[in-house]
């Protein structure tokens, strides 16, 4: 956010400034992973690990959407980039630099970088030149550098006595660091979020759980075009470079890529929490990298055989999986998912061929590879970028397919957001009068309205550019402000009206009533407005018999 918040404070509030900071990250990360791969494993490895990054729908989503993982997604990168350097010259250096993009991680999205940690450092450790006591110390470097990086802004929250410093949205007590180790850490693993919106439990209304979670309706056209390919291709490149040396940095890099794939695919795979699919996109760099590398090591050895088999295998898992994942959508009728597992069947067959082909037919076999791998995709992903995309849970892939727990949101009366596929709560735009009518005496006021959760709020305060109350933050959950609280900002004037029907979820999974007491607390003390179609309550007017 802090990002974001830079760019609209030298552009202005536009959704050109929140967006440009995402497409930026989006081509950083691409051309990150494309030099991370290039270094070792050639040109051509670099431009497909690129390729496959910039044409997966959900990154082509995410890096076009305001949300943070966009940046969390380039300092991962960054991490694996750093990885590899610093495995290359046994550097503490490049060591701590890497604690500094994972401790940046955390203050992007907390726990989920860490989800790559366990490889980066056992890359390190395997395969450092250097001894195994200089790694290990060099490897709590690395640890220290996260610490600081990451601490220091944690440190200032924390020692901040609670009751002067800002809530922290999402807790039920005014702590990041039950905000990071509750709801947004072992609740996500567990289902048991206090204050969640609902879902957990083994599934929910977060979707099935499973090892092919990945693979399902709902998630797999976002991110698992590739991910039989990936899989094979890292199998066997953990194979080819079996008896290399314990340095050799190519076999590190499979460490480094693979085990970040691996391990980050099992955790939402089986998270029982909150999961949306849009999380996805932090798949999608080691989904390139491997792809990009496995494959040109694949085609390097085609001399003996093994290479072509590999090679043959993954251009075929790409392209069957592909024509199943286009069997679940309509909107490119018949012809597209036909063509890609034609194309994809006679390439493997001509793969395994290659040996006997004229040279002059080998950039055509190439050529028909990357048509299979890469033509289901980047269809999804030209269909992405060619919508608009809002609300705060959105998926990838061409429109008309929504998906979701749930839809548009919003007060009542007005008008629903949408746009694109799975706008999942929604910030309503408020109509001309709503506008009229809350910007009426503004400044007399230091809020000119408050609304259950920030979905209802936002739409209020894009609409009106005045200052609204999120009454219990994001969901509606957290205990800020209290009854009593409330109570007192109505008596000083310092509210003008409640908007009724909001999209908040107070009390959600054991989290805080207030938000309901305080709903209740106005329905009761003040009569409603009817304003254009939507209600609410003008907190300046008690009814005759309030308390």
């Amino acid at each position: 956010l802090w990002v974001m918040a830079l760019s609209v404070r030298l552009l202005g509030l536009s959704s050109f400034a929140i967006l440009l900071p995402q497409a930026l990250m989006g081509v950083a990360t691409v051309a990150v992973v494309h030099a991370t791969v290039k270094r070792h494993f050639g040109a051509a490895a670099g431009l497909i690990g690129g390729a496959v990054l910039a044409l997966t729908p959900v990154a082509a989503l995410m890096f076009t959407f305001n949300n943070p993982d966009a940046l969390l997604t380039l300092l991962m990168a960054l991490g694996a980039w750093a990885t590899v350097r610093a495995i290359e010259q046994a550097s503490p250096k490049w060591m701590m630099i890497v604690g500094v993009f994972i401790g940046l991680g955390f203050l992007t999205k907390t726990l989920q970088v860490l989800l790559v940690v366990p490889f980066f450092g056992l890359a390190y450790l395997v395969a450092a030149p250097n001894t195994l006591r200089k790694r290990i110390v060099h490897s709590l470097l690395a640890v220290g550098a996260m610490v600081l990086s990451a601490g220091w802004w944690v440190a200032i929250v924390e020692l901040i006595p609670v009751s002067a410093r800002p809530y922290i949205g999402g807790s039920q007590t005014n702590s990041f660091l039950e905000l990071t180790f509750g709801y947004n850490g072992l609740g996500r693993i567990n289902g048991d979020e206090t204050g969640s919106v609902g879902g957990g439990g083994g599934g929910g209304n977060w979707g099935a759980t499973g090892l092919f979670r990945m693979f399902s309706s709902s998630v797999g056209d976002q991110i698992s075009w590739l991910i039989p390919s990936a899989l094979v291709l890292l199998a066997a490149g953990l194979w080819f470079r079996g008896r290399r040396p314990r340095t050799d940095v190519r076999r590190a890099a499979y460490l480094v890529w693979g085990g970040w794939l691996v391990v980050t695919m099992l955790v939402f795979s089986f998270m029982a929490g909150i999961f949306h699919e849009y999380y996805t996109v932090a798949l999608a760099p080691a989904i390139g990298a491997l792809v990009g590398m496995g494959s040109v090591e694949a085609w390097r050895r085609r001399s003996n055989g093994v290479g072509t088999i590999v090679l043959a295998v993954a251009t075929a898992a790409a392209a069957t999986w592909s024509f199943i994942l286009l069997s679940r959508t309509t909107a490119y009728g018949d012809w597209l998912r036909i063509s890609v597992l034609a194309v994809g069947m006679a390439t493997a067959l001509l793969i395994l061929a290659a040996r006997w082909l004229h040279v002059r037919a080998v950039p055509l076999v190439l050529a028909g590879a990357l048509v299979a791998a890469l033509a289901g995709p980047t269809a999804y992903a030209v269909s992405t970028t060619a919508q608009g995309h809002t609300g705060s849970i959105v998926t990838a892939g061409p429109a008309g397919s929504s998906r979701g727990p749930g839809g548009g949101g919003g007060f009542q009366g007005g008008p629903q957001g949408g746009g694109g596929r799975g706008g999942l709560l929604d910030a309503s735009t408020p109509s001309t009068a709503v506008v009229a009518a809350l910007s009426a005496n503004a400044g007399k006021y230091t809020w000119v309205a408050a609304a259950i959760g920030s979905q209802t709020a936002a739409g209020l305060q894009l609409g009106t550019q005045l200052p609204v109350m999120a009454i219990g933050g994001f969901n509606g959950s957290d205990p800020s402000p209290t009854l009593a609280q409330f109570q007192q900002y109505v008596a000083d004037g310092r509210i003008h009206y409640f908007a009724g029907g909001g999209r908040g979820f107070g009390n959600q999974n054991g989290g805080s009533s207030a938000s309901s007491e305080i709903s209740s607390w106005v329905q009761q003390n003040f009569a409603s407005v009817g304003i254009d179609g939507s209600t609410f309550y003008d907190l300046t007017q008690p009814v005759s018999s309030a308390q």
